[in-house]
């Protein structure tokens, strides 16, 4: 799913700004190890039925080996 510093960290950033957040009203690097969540993506088979959740804010991000998915959390 990624390259190196490639396309994991730039769909997370894409569905945050989609959202609506700044990249200035976030540091990602304080909420998640994007190095570490692509190489749990990256290794995982893809009949793996994988959902990796967090929190940046208020806004709740989805992973999974085929997706980001960002929502407001209620």
């Amino acid at each position: 799913m990624s390259d190196e510093h490639g396309p994991l960290l730039l769909e997370i950033v894409h569905a945050l700004e989609a959202q609506g957040l700044a990249r200035d009203e976030y540091q990602l690097q304080r909420v998640i190890d994007v190095e570490a969540l692509e190489r749990i993506v990256d290794s995982t088979s893809p009949q793996t039925d994988l959902e990796i959740r967090f929190s940046v804010g208020e806004l709740r991000v989805v992973v999974t080996l085929s997706n980001v998915t960002v929502i407001r959390a209620s």
